[in-house]
């Protein structure tokens, strides 16, 4: 078992076209990293819970919820004081003190501010830079085709982020109609993206028909089912 932990930390890491091997650490992404992460991590779990502080912590990331900056300001001592004993090093920029109600923060995915739950903005561009590589005005696939190959990419975003304020989904429904629509207008021999009276010729209702995965049907149902 050591030989193969020994054997992960030192695995090469190519970065674009250099590679290098880490001469100490676990190397970004590894798949070693998450579980020794829970490993020298368990020991400031039980020292924050001790120390009366609330810590929500996944692997190496965790966020620290205090009532005050100055409750806040002491927790983050502890924290290096621990991490500098245990010979590990906080992250220089991640690592810093926010009011939620003003600032708010990114953890997991998530954006938090004051009491809304958001993905933050590189989530919603990564899923909308795989749905702009699958529907692309001169797709050549059938639309049935095309929202099969879709629907999985949103089901699986949606059960990741279904905590999130419904106008998320609202608006990433709208803008996946839109995608929709412009190869609709392009294969009727019509310019431009799909707008104005597009909306009335291929209506929600019409891609419902069609099986497309909506995000706010989704969350509307979820939303029922979590008050039974």
């Amino acid at each position: 078992m050591l030989q193969l932990i020994e054997a992960f930390l030192k695995q090469g890491v190519l970065d674009g076209l250099k590679e290098w091997t880490p001469e100490m650490g676990s190397p970004q992404g590894a798949v070693i990293s998450p579980l020794l992460s829970n490993i020298y991590l368990n020991p400031l779990d039980h020292l924050m819970a001790q120390s009366g502080f609330e810590m929500v912590r996944y692997a190496d990331d965790f966020v620290i919820l205090c009532r005050s900056a100055e409750d806040a300001t002491r927790a983050l001592a502890v924290v290096q004081e621990w991490t500098a004993q245990a010979g590990l090093t906080l992250h220089p920029t991640k690592t810093r003190i926010v009011n939620v109600q003003e600032d708010g923060f990114d953890f997991l995915g998530y954006r938090f501010i004051w009491d809304k739950r958001i993905p933050r903005t590189k989530s919603r561009e990564k899923l909308k830079d795989t749905i702009r590589a699958e529907t692309k005005r001169a797709n050549g696939k059938s639309l049935p085709a095309i929202i099969a190959k879709l629907n999985p990419t949103l089901r699986g975003w949606f059960e990741y982020f279904k905590h999130s304020a419904r106008s998320t989904f609202r608006r990433m429904d709208q803008w996946i109609r839109g995608r929709l629509r412009s190869i609709l207008r392009k294969r009727a021999g019509r310019r431009g993206r799909g707008r104005g009276l597009d909306h009335h010729r291929w209506t929600i209702a019409y891609f419902d028909n069609l099986g497309l995965y909506s995000l706010e049907a989704a969350r509307v149902l979820a939303h029922q089912s979590s008050l039974r």
